[in-house]
């Protein structure tokens, strides 16, 4: 680092992203991206013309795309926020709505203690139980701003709405942050709720369900006081967060929902078969309800079979933490990848 940089970020961990090696072709298993691409009207609406006007500026209030958003969730426009991707409106919401801390599970999204740390925000990790699930009653009543990944990441668990409800009625002075980025793979999402209670911020991102990961574009939904408050902290940062191609390519594929869907299922399919397969051969395989499995085989180290299966053209993803250092998680894939994975873990394994 240079002797210019703030003392405040010298220390500061940073989030670790997945790898992305250009040395050889992989079978990318180990960023949660979508095996299958945009739908044909999100790939026919980037066209010339939206190129043609690159020379303009962007729609700061994505007006369009919150209509058509309000209108797919059943809320009204006032309760839509659009950012640069889910981690940007995270990131807005740990700067602005965490006046008391954060409180997380310690073992989430990797992005959570980062935002904190810059934000300086002090923060209390809560530990998941021995079999990763989430005790809703150690959140009650914390007087804390509280971050939730439901489904969560990257143990693919999740919590119902009845328990997410609990969890909301219990801090009536605080803020819950929902981060739903894998709900469309089994769970169902809390974004009614918002209509109830105005202390709930749901946020949703185009990365995983709509094959849009690299356009960044992320969404929240929430009372509409909430959504003004990330407003404030979006124009007095970067208005014009979302370029025109992605908020065209979003309007497409919010019109063509039903495509997305149902890839969707074919990738829960999928998780099944793979997690079956897994079984079969020896491994403990987590109850997932994200496009996501998170496994381990007792006498197998999880480094040795990510290291190996890299070795053979295929990435996953290995956390060295300690409680999950035995597992790894694996992105579902087309099923052909899948067969492929299943094939090359036998192969490892019965050496």
């Amino acid at each position: 680092m240079s002797r210019f940089l703030n003392t405040q970020y010298q220390t500061l961990s940073v989030y670790v992203p997945g790898e992305q090696p250009q040395d050889m072709p992989y079978i990318k298993l180990n960023t949660n991206e979508s095996p299958y691409p945009p739908s044909p009207q999100v790939l026919k609406a980037v066209g010339v013309a939206t190129l043609e006007d690159l020379r303009l500026y962007p729609d700061p209030t994505c007006a369009v795309l919150a209509e058509k958003l309000a209108t797919l969730y059943r809320v009204n426009p006032e309760n839509i926020f659009l950012s640069n991707g889910s981690d940007d409106i995270l990131q807005f919401a740990f700067l602005s709505l965490c006046p008391c801390g954060a409180i997380f599970p310690d073992i989430t999204y990797g992005f959570y203690p980062v935002f904190a740390d810059l934000h300086s925000i002090p923060y209390t990790k809560i530990p998941l139980n021995e079999d990763f699930t989430l005790d809703i009653s150690a959140y009650f009543g914390v007087e804390k701003t509280i971050f939730i990944a439901n489904p969560n990441a990257p143990t693919g668990l999740y919590l119902n709405v009845s328990q997410i409800e609990q969890i909301v009625q219990k801090n009536p002075d605080n803020v819950v942050v929902v981060d739903e980025a894998y709900i469309d793979f089994g769970g169902e999402s809390c974004i009614p709720l918002i209509k109830q209670y105005d202390n709930l911020l749901v946020c949703a991102t185009f990365s995983k369900s709509r094959s849009m990961a690299g356009a960044r574009l992320g969404f929240a939904v929430a009372n509409q006081a909430l959504i003004e408050d990330l407003n404030k902290i979006k124009y007095a940062t970067n208005p014009y967060a979302i370029n025109r191609m992605t908020l065209t390519a979003g309007e497409a594929a919010v019109d063509s929902n039903a495509y997305f869907m149902g890839n969707c299922k074919k990738i829960i399919q999928t998780r099944a078969y793979t997690t079956k397969g897994l079984q079969t051969m020896g491994f403990q395989v987590l109850d997932s309800k994200a496009n996501f499995i998170f496994a381990k085989k007792e006498g197998i180290c999880g480094a040795y079979l990510y290291q190996k299966l890299k070795q053979e053209g295929i990435l996953i993803r290995h956390f060295d933490k300690d409680r999950i250092a035995a597992y790894n998680r694996i992105t579902i894939g087309t099923m052909e990848q899948m067969e492929h994975f299943l094939f090359t873990v036998k192969k490892i394994i019965g050496r």
